[in-house]
């Protein structure tokens, strides 16, 4: 199965919610009496036999007007796009177009369009740099999925010829660590682990010089899973970018936040800590099979502007790949 047809069937939660919404939006238009067409002509079928064939249902219509935009933007905002995004969304459907009668499926498409546009300029892969090791370090709050991501993008960049090393960052959890090792074993990586509890900061130290000894191509540093609240952890993770800058002033070169789509609106507030403490240079958005809040990534891309550069819907290894802004937009909407 490709990864657009995942991504639809798996979309469902967050298309649904917003396809009901629509339907229900152009379905409350106060009832109009149609008025009966004229009957078409027959037809060589239909003088032959009697019978002409019928024409297929006309989708009902409602006027764009102030009250159907006040509804669309309520919407929008339930699908977690956020105020702000729902109501430029809205605004620009609704330019020149007021007072024109239009159908759900056209109200589908003029808000994938809307969506694609605001996606367009974040869809963009993990750059990869001629610097070796490039330091790629993923961070997120607890069960954002970094330890699978990271499982995932090292054994998808194995399979394109790059050499990869991880470090188990996450000394705390001994169960973060035999994952990691379990996605080494199976992508052919090899994982570089401390004692529990040691000094994570100290472990990507040794990783980059590890890294670079063997000429590594890319150094991939999980890290603890952080609440974004908790400000000694925080600081550790600002440690940790200190120690490694000890080693590589340029590193990390790439800082991946990692979120969960479940958490909804949350994941604003996480981008806004991890950027202060981490300077994120681009998402990873995990879970979106699992959650009727996909809208949030379109919020999340309209207020930072951060690249996205993968989503997962999904386990197993290829439910992960880079994100397109038309098929996301198009799966969002339900087309």
């Amino acid at each position: 199965m490709s990864f657009l047809s995942k991504l639809r069937d798996r979309l469902t939660r967050s298309s649904t919610k917003i396809g009901e919404g629509l339907d229900g939006i152009v379905d409350a238009a106060p009832e109009v009496v149609p008025q009966p067409a004229p009957a078409p002509s027959p037809g060589l079928v239909g003088r032959l036999f009697g019978t002409a064939p019928a024409a297929p249902p006309e989708e009902p219509r409602r006027a764009l007007d102030d009250a159907m935009l006040e509804e669309l933007e309520d919407m929008l905002v339930q699908a977690d796009l956020g105020v702000d995004t729902a109501l430029r969304v809205t605004a620009n459907i609704a330019e020149g177009r007021m007072g024109r009668r239009v159908s759900s499926t056209e109200l589908r498409q003029l808000l994938a369009g809307e969506i694609a546009r605001i996606m367009a300029p974040v869809a963009r892969p993990l750059p990869i740099y001629p610097k070796k090791p490039q330091v790629v370090l993923v961070v997120g709050v607890n069960g954002a999925g970094k330890t699978t991501t990271i499982g995932k993008l090292a054994s998808q960049f194995r399979a394109a010829g790059k050499s990869v090393m991880i470090a188990a960052g996450d000394t705390f959890r001994a169960a973060a660590v035999e994952q990691l090792q379990i996605w080494g074993q199976r992508a052919g990586v090899p994982v570089m682990v401390a004692a529990q509890g040691s000094d994570p900061a100290s472990l990507a130290f040794d990783a980059m010089t590890r890294a670079e000894a063997e000429g590594a191509d890319l150094l991939m540093i999980d890290t603890a899973g952080r609440l974004q609240n908790r400000a000694d952890l925080m600081e550790e993770l600002a440690k940790i970018v200190r120690v490694i800058r000890k080693k590589d002033p340029t590193a990390p070169h790439n800082t991946l936040l990692v979120l969960d789509a479940t958490t909804g609106q949350n994941a604003l507030n996480q981008v806004e800590t991890f950027r202060q403490l981490a300077d994120v240079s681009g998402l990873v958005m995990t879970k979106l099979d699992g959650t009727a809040r996909g809208g949030v990534l379109v919020a999340l891309a309209d207020r930072f502007g951060l690249p996205i550069h993968a989503i997962g819907v999904g386990e197993q290894i290829d439910d992960l790949d880079a994100f397109d802004a038309n098929d996301f937009a198009r799966a969002l909407v339900g087309l």
